[in-house]
């Protein structure tokens, strides 16, 4: 089951985030990295099958139904992966707005962030199962249309590993790493037939372009996208990377408008302080034994 509370168009959900001025209809301005667009936003308190209760949010479009559905699962929590991880929390601030699009995030078992921590403990991506169910469970349940699950690092190993359910439409992996998921996950994918779209930075710390076509090739329909001058976190390229997501999800829609004329609140940017150092730093991978360098 999941609880939520309908809030109408509050700027950034819960938290801090909505300390900034609110800029009325006129002349088209610049989306800025803060810019939080308008949208419906509800928080969401996730329950997941062996017990935790999840923090979430949904972001829905103001004025009309949503054409699709984002489900975001995040980076590693134990090195600062959280629902507010830059990209998702942009996700959210804007493409209600400018692609119809409704975005769910949600904090993992054990993760905080200004929106709130999560119960439980991280399990290095095996009881995160109950946590990608119970995210689907939702988005189901409040009959959001068209789901696509959108994994970033760690989040696409979750993806790869727990999220080829039968309400899925499809799958794009933000700088998928490869090092939790192994090839039984990968043919789950391949003899789905499902979509899945890898979007790969050329300096990642961990995959690169030329392996990830290598390695995704047991996906027959998988599409590697090679970001030039990418790196891991994105950092920078976040307006390129809602693109190549609205592009797969709701094709003629973008590229998105980099400006807006209606109403704008800014998060408060502090609130938000980016996190996320490393993705897999001195983490035990599942089955070899190993750990991975830090970058």
């Amino acid at each position: 089951m999941t609880s939520s509370a309908e809030t109408p168009a509050e700027p950034a959900g819960q938290g801090s985030a909505a300390e900034g001025r609110a800029d009325t209809e006129g002349a088209a301005r610049p989306i800025r990295a803060n810019s939080v667009l308008p949208a419906r936003r509800t928080p969401l308190a996730l329950e997941t099958a062996d017990g935790p209760t999840l923090v979430g949010e949904v972001a829905q479009p103001l004025d009309r139904a949503p054409a699709a559905t984002l489900v975001c699962v995040h980076p590693l929590p134990t090195h600062g992966g959280m629902m507010d991880s830059h990209i998702y929390r942009k996700a959210a601030y804007r493409l209600p707005a400018l692609a119809g699009i409704a975005v769910v995030r949600f904090n993992t078992r054990g993760t905080r962030s200004v929106q709130g921590a999560s119960e439980g403990e991280f399990d290095g991506g095996d009881a995160e199962r109950f946590d990608v169910a119970a995210a689907l469970e939702y988005a189901e349940f409040a009959e959001l249309p068209r789901i696509w699950l959108v994994g970033w690092s760690f989040g696409s190993d979750l993806v790869l590993m727990h999220g080829c359910d039968p309400v899925v439409e499809g799958a794009i992996l933000l700088s998928p790493s490869l090092r939790f998921s192994r090839p039984e996950h990968l043919t789950v994918w391949a003899d789905s037939g499902k979509p899945v779209t890898a979007l790969v930075p050329e300096f990642d710390d961990y995959l690169r372009p030329a392996e990830a076509r290598d390695r995704f090739a047991a996906i027959p329909q998988a599409e590697v996208v090679g970001i030039d001058g990418g790196k891991h976190l994105w950092v920078g390229d976040a307006e390129r990377i809602l693109d190549e997501i609205v592009a797969r999800v709701a094709p003629g829609v973008g590229p998105l408008p980099r400006t807006w004329a209606g109403e704008m609140e800014y998060a408060d940017a502090s609130a938000y302080a980016d996190r996320t150092v490393a993705a897999f730093a001195d983490v035990p991978v599942p089955g070899d034994g190993s750990t991975v360098s830090p970058s």
